[in-house]
């Protein structure tokens, strides 16, 4: 099939294309900028250039490459997270979730493309408290922190359009959080620093559950969504959704670092105010359940223990 990609040299981008190569699909990646083109023109893959932003650039680029799949993975988070600040740190993104979302999907249909798949997330946006895992049945939050309100509204937004748009086949991926080489939760990543400099510590009882997934494992899952026909949202995560309390210790371990201080919820939330108190001690995880039997995928790591160990 032929595949558009918008944002391909992102996080996922990144292990996405070449596995939609080897999979034999003919692959385009839409970059907003020529300097991010010979990567992918090294891959195999044709490249058209397109601010997602710019809705004339996205129409124009994808009626050059005429696809049959097109798959939204435009984020913009390298200048990290901001848990006080935590819309503003997602500013561009949410834009490029609801303007950029927009853009895409109009141009797809425009084009007469079949299916669309586009990026969601799993993890503080899930409905907090309760049971440890959330499936996709359940609806978001319905309570957000007020720093996260215009995040959550851009995830909204995105879901909402993509699963309701008229004559295309749509498909929400809700992945939970990266790690990889490229990640926050990879060598170097700002996630790891701050464990290795004993700057992350556990707030409270650290009961706030997390999953996560390798990108790798994310990208498999991804080809295997586009080759289907199944339409609707799903979770992609790990088997091994774990309360910060567990998780962030034995990571320390695998790292080689001390052990993560405790702190009282109190003094975090001045800190890393209220999103930050809420990530460590209410969150909850996400059941993959769905995605594995519609998509008949497995995650190779199906634990964050073994990806962790394994290098990222």
């Amino acid at each position: 099939m032929k595949v558009l990609v918008a944002g391909a040299t992102g996080g996922l981008g990144r292990s996405l294309v070449p596995k939609l190569i080897a999979a034999g699909h003919d692959v385009t990646g839409m970059v907003r900028s020529e300097s991010s083109a010979d990567s992918l023109r090294a891959l195999g893959a044709e490249v058209v250039l397109a601010d997602g932003l710019n809705a004339g650039a996205v129409k124009a680029a994808v009626a050059a490459a005429q696809p049959e799949v097109v798959v939204h993975q435009m984020t913009a988070l390298k200048g990290g997270i901001d848990f006080k600040k935590f819309d503003e740190s997602f500013a561009l993104t949410n834009r490029l979730r609801t303007e950029g979302t927009d853009n895409l999907l109009a141009a797809s249909q425009a084009a007469g493309v079949r299916r669309f798949v586009i990026q969601s997330y799993a993890g503080w946006n899930l409905e907090r408290g309760g049971s440890e895992i959330k499936s996709e049945r359940i609806p978001m939050d319905p309570d957000p922190v007020p720093a996260t309100s215009k995040t959550m509204a851009g995830l909204r937004h995105l879901e909402s359009a993509v699963t309701g748009a008229e004559g295309i086949e749509g498909v929400v991926l809700r992945y939970a959080g990266f790690y990889g080489p490229t990640g926050f939760i990879g060598k170097g990543g700002e996630i790891v620093k701050l464990i290795e400099q004993r700057k992350l510590p556990v707030v409270g009882d650290g009961s706030g559950v997390w999953s996560f997934i390798h990108y790798d494992d994310a990208a498999d899952a991804t080809v295997k969504a586009v080759e289907s026909s199944a339409t609707g949202i799903y979770q992609i995560a790990d088997d091994d959704p774990a309360p910060a309390s567990v998780w962030l210790p034995e990571f320390a371990k695998i790292l080689g670092a001390k052990p993560p201080r405790h702190i009282p919820v109190w003094l975090a939330r001045l800190a890393v105010g209220e999103v930050g108190v809420s990530a460590f001690t209410k969150i909850r995880g996400a059941d993959n359940s769905l995605a594995k039997a519609t998509f008949d995928w497995e995650p190779t790591y199906t634990s964050w223990r073994q990806g962790f160990r394994h290098g990222l």
